[in-house]
């Protein structure tokens, strides 16, 4: 008699018994962290009024975002030395408080201190994650978690600005940072158990450079604060703080991104500058399109942000389709056809400055640079855990997060001193910084095929930054 083989095992899924609370828990915190950043910006208006400070509004802005840059890079380093449960406990910890904090300040100044906590929490958050999905899924799934990730934030932007509304009219702005921690600390106790299932971390002593790398990061963070800052002032005010802020992104930013990142060298240092690029060409458009429609063509603010909503939807469905594809042969294929429909998407919304070009334009381009992002995202966080050693995931995924906010931050604060040029912007303002979004987008797709580091046997090898 011959012996039959044993049936093969069947694939894992993302709610596969040992993989399900960890799944929802990771996605669910994905999403509050969408709620409060989407929700935070619908009731800061009315925060600034009530707590009379208005001259800190910037700053309620800038904080986090300036927190949240030297968390990813502080994030990335633990959870290389000491693996990700204590970096993932942290976050959510400096989260809550900072919620906290700002949902009972007395004062404006108060408030600020909460959400630099609240900021510096999700950047640990942030990297934590994504070393998560790294060391728990395999790899065939890692694109279907990335994908459930973007359907995260899918229901926040379609319901969060409103619902935050409602809650500032009926229960009062506190409640809009107060009600989420109910939901965040069993969101992370879900992951819990997954992460005692991925074993202990032998811990390592981080590398020399750790402290200069945290340093860096601090500048960059204030860099990219005062980046913000300067981009919502006029005049010579704001053309010296922005010049003063890219100087000092352009010393600090270079030496926390993967070496060769700025000569575009092939692997992981290309994957982190395609992110940076599409990033800041969907934030660049993103920014200026309801501006446009409102003033060009009479939209009212819900019409115009519809058409933002529209890009949400599409970006998802872009998302769960990378998830459902067969792997491609090639590694640049996803990456060049996000961008390839972000460039096409933003150059057709692009076309609706010329007052006989129907509204309709602005609606498709928006789908498809969606749909690219959608495309892109996903695969590019594949890219870069699968060009990273098991050391170096954190690391590298700060480095891509890192390259994706400062870029943004950067091509915002450009456009704000674009759009501020005369007494009101006109469609030459909107043209230009469309194309400049534009812009980003092509260098992406010219670039894209690097992504691929070709080894002696042909195949893709791996590349640390």
């Amino acid at each position: 008699m011959t012996a039959t083989a044993a049936p093969a095992a069947p694939p894992e899924h993302l709610y596969a018994p040992r993989l399900r609370a960890m799944t929802v828990g990771s996605v669910a915190l994905v999403s509050l962290l969408a709620f409060e950043a989407l929700a935070v910006g619908t009731a800061m208006p009315t925060v600034a009024r009530s707590l009379d400070g208005l001259a800190l509004y910037a700053l309620a802005f800038g904080g986090p975002f300036a927190s949240g840059v030297v968390a990813m890079v502080v994030s990335g380093i633990w959870c290389d030395a000491r693996g990700p449960r204590a970096p993932m406990w942290h976050g959510v910890a400096w989260f809550v408080v900072g919620l906290l904090v700002a949902g009972t300040a007395p004062t404006m100044e108060v408030l600020v201190v909460g959400r630099v906590l609240q900021g510096f929490g999700s950047g640990l958050l942030s990297v934590a994650l994504y070393v998560i999905v790294g060391q728990a899924y395999p790899e065939e799934l890692r694109r279907r978690v990335f994908a459930a990730f973007a359907a995260a934030w899918v229901v926040p932007s379609l319901v969060g600005p409103a619902l935050a509304g409602l809650i500032v009219e009926h229960l009062g702005w506190r409640w809009v940072f107060l009600a989420v921690p109910a939901v965040a600390v069993p969101a992370v106790l879900l992951i819990q158990p997954g992460l005692r299932a991925l074993g202990a971390t032998v811990p390592v002593r981080p590398p020399a450079g750790a402290a200069a790398r945290i340093g860096w990061a601090c500048g960059a963070g204030a860099s990219a604060a005062l980046l913000h800052y300067g981009g919502q002032q006029r005049g010579a005010l704001a053309a010296g703080l922005v010049g003063v802020a890219l100087v000092g992104l352009i010393g600090c930013a270079p030496r926390l991104l993967p070496a060769g990142f700025l000569r575009a060298r092939r692997g992981l240092p290309t994957v982190v500058g395609l992110r940076g690029l599409a990033s800041a060409a969907f934030a660049g458009a993103e920014v200026v399109i309801p501006l446009m429609l409102s003033r060009e063509r009479g939209f009212a603010p819900t019409a115009a942000g519809l058409v933002l909503t529209v890009g949400a939807v599409s970006w998802s469905v872009g998302s769960w389709l990378q998830g459902r594809l067969r792997t491609p042969r090639s590694a640049a294929t996803l990456p060049r056809a996000g961008l390839s429909c972000v460039t096409a998407g933003t150059a057709v919304v692009a076309l609706t400055v010329v007052p006989a070009v129907p509204v309709l334009f602005a609606v498709l381009g928006w789908a498809t640079a969606g749909l690219g992002m959608g495309l892109l995202y996903p695969s590019l966080s594949v890219l870069t855990l699968a060009l990273s050693a098991p050391g170096e995931q954190g690391r590298n995924s700060s480095s891509l997060q890192l390259g994706d906010s400062l870029f943004a931050a950067t091509v915002l604060a450009l456009t704000g001193a674009v759009l501020a040029v005369g007494p009101a912007p006109g469609p030459a303002g909107y043209a230009a910084t469309l194309a400049v979004a534009a812009g980003c987008g092509l260098s992406g797709v010219l670039l894209a095929g690097r992504v691929v580091v070709p080894s002696r046997a042909g195949m893709p090898s791996r590349q640390s930054g």
